[in-house]
């Protein structure tokens, strides 16, 4: 905790330059936390670290996740700089349609799996070692998905992704436990960010991202091991998931699909 016992002291945001990731920066900075923000634009970065509280304390590391030597040396260096780690949220992911029949979009699928289950662990790896021995409760933290509790039309990709990411994280909590590491797992829903904005088709219980990072923050300092946010569409993916695969493909067999495009 900080020194006001309001949140953790250092945390590590992937994604951070911009959507939720750069929602849970505010929200952190506004905590009294030391921050190590990394995403692929360096000059949004800056932008972002220029608007927070005490500037001066935070870092931006310029890296692609799907480099993971780069993650680690920047895992690195911002420990050496914040003396430790209490909080890391693994949020860097990209969205798009994919259909498999065009063959095209192969390399799109791999850019996804690769972004946002490989860095996941890419992400967490260099941390585990210095969180088991530090001393101090630490949290691990997987951004899910709601697309990943059951398949959706035209997100053959993102849905397979993000239901890897609940069960990796699922598997590391187990792993973990034993040494006092709390791995969180947060589902959002539909939040006002760049990537659901281009989305051609209606968005119940959108919500506004600094609604969620507070409730995602608070989610966090619980070790809560998973959560949908926001809890209405926490509801909506539950009867999803009962639903007989006959009823679930009525409903969705006309869903409208993400647009596709070339890999990232």
């Amino acid at each position: 905790m900080n020194k006001q016992g309001a949140g953790p002291e250092r945390v590590f945001i992937t994604g951070a330059s911009s959507g939720l990731g750069a929602a849970l920066a505010a929200e952190y900075a506004a905590q009294g936390a030391t921050l190590g923000l990394l995403a692929r634009r360096s000059e949004m970065l800056d932008q972002l670290i220029a608007t927070l509280p005490n500037p001066e304390r935070h870092r931006a590391y310029a890296v692609d996740v799907r480099d993971h030597a780069a993650i680690a040396a920047a895992a690195q260096a911002f420990m050496a700089h914040a003396g430790g780690i209490d909080v890391v949220i693994a949020n860097a992911g990209i969205s798009v349609g994919t259909l498999t029949e065009f063959a095209e979009d192969i390399p799109v699928f791999e850019a996804v799996i690769a972004t946002n289950v490989v860095a996941t662990a890419a992400t967490f790896a260099p941390f585990i070692p210095a969180m088991k021995t530090q001393g101090t409760p630490a949290r691990l933290v997987g951004i899910g998905s709601v697309a990943g509790i059951r398949g959706l039309p035209g997100a053959e990709a993102y849905s397979a992704s993000k239901a890897a990411v609940i069960s990796y994280c699922e598997s590391l909590r187990l792993e973990l436990k034993p040494h006092g590491i709390r791995v969180v797992t947060i589902c959002p829903g539909y939040i006002d960010t760049p990537m659901t904005q281009v989305n051609p088709y209606p968005m119940p219980f959108l919500m506004a991202p600094d609604k969620f990072a507070a409730k995602a923050a608070r989610t966090i300092a619980a070790g809560s091991s998973y959560k949908v946010i926001p809890w209405q569409m926490g509801i909506v993916a539950k009867v999803l998931r009962m639903l007989p695969n006959p009823l679930y493909d009525l409903a969705f067999a006309k869903a409208p699909h993400k647009s596709r495009k070339a890999a990232p």
